[in-house]
């Protein structure tokens, strides 16, 4: 099976997007591996929904909060929980697993970074987590590696990736600072980047498969707020992502964000974001 289907979606409660119609929407996706974030729940309510699919989690340890899990149609290798050191919140924040598809290996994480709000430990919280995968990014983009990080990052990168960025440019979620770390996640690896706070850093040669694949254009967005008619009107945030390093990014084939039909017909206030990746070995001549 060289070629590979990887979901990622905030699910803004497992139980609740359930019952809201997830479930339609996994079994005609086609999907691979699933990450998943704010799953607000247990692996027993994870199992119900996913009875045949092999699965970790990380539960936050604040109940009925965050939560990120992986599940997937492949054994896993491996498994990796958290991120950084003990002063980096990545309880039900970070998640890794490693596996094999014909031959290749292949480590894919599911992320849920905070909030964050500006001037509170809410927004330090979310600084440190920033700081954290900076290591984490250097470290999986080794030469030849595939590795994605997938997930609900809570930043829009460019103004492109929010409808309203020019109301949001003092708020968590589009702060030039924030903003500046996914300038570095983007940037050629190892190169001088000027990023948008006006800070030159170093880029870490990760590719956003859905910049990528969409182009210069608004969105295409995938979080709406529940106010107003923010769904209706399509005034959204571009904030869950698949960064993939560039051997990954290479064997893309499609990408697409299931923006659900209408209002009435969401299971969550994000829509998933789906890539298939080819890792055939004759992928790209090998």
């Amino acid at each position: 099976m060289g070629m590979i289907r990887i979901a990622s979606v905030n699910v803004n409660g497992i139980r609740a997007a359930t019952r809201k119609g997830m479930g339609a929407w996994l079994e005609q996706a086609g999907v691979d591996i699933l990450t998943i974030q704010e799953v607000r729940g247990q692996r027993e309510h994870l199992e119900a929904v996913l009875p045949d699919w092999h699965l970790v989690e990380d539960e936050s340890s604040q109940k009925g909060r965050a939560g990120v899990a992986i599940a997937s149609r492949i054994p896993f290798a491996d498994t990796r929980v958290g991120l950084g050191d003990e002063d980096v919140d990545s309880s039900g924040r970070w998640i890794e697993a490693d596996v094999e598809v014909d031959g290749a290996a292949l480590t894919v994480a599911s992320a849920y970074v905070h909030s964050g709000e500006v001037g509170t430990p809410r927004q330090d919280a979310k600084w440190l987590f920033l700081d954290a995968m900076v290591d984490r990014f250097e470290a999986l983009n080794q030469p030849g590696a595939l590795a994605v990080v997938t997930g609900d990052l809570n930043v829009g990168h460019r103004e492109l990736d929010i409808k309203n960025w020019r109301g949001n440019r003092k708020k968590s979620g589009f702060l030039p600072e924030e903003r500046a770390y996914f300038d570095r996640f983007f940037g050629p690896a190892g190169e001088p980047i000027e990023c948008v706070d006006g800070v030159t850093r170093t880029g870490l040669g990760f590719v956003d498969v859905g910049r990528t694949f969409a182009g210069e254009v608004d969105g295409p967005y995938t979080w709406w707020s529940n106010r107003g008619q923010a769904f209706d009107n399509d005034t959204g945030w571009r904030i869950d992502y698949h960064a993939a390093t560039p051997e990954l990014a290479s064997r893309v084939t499609s990408y697409r964000v299931d923006r659900y039909p209408s209002y009435d017909t969401r299971w969550s206030d994000h829509a998933p974001v789906v890539a298939d990746y080819d890792l055939s070995a004759t992928a790209h001549g090998r």
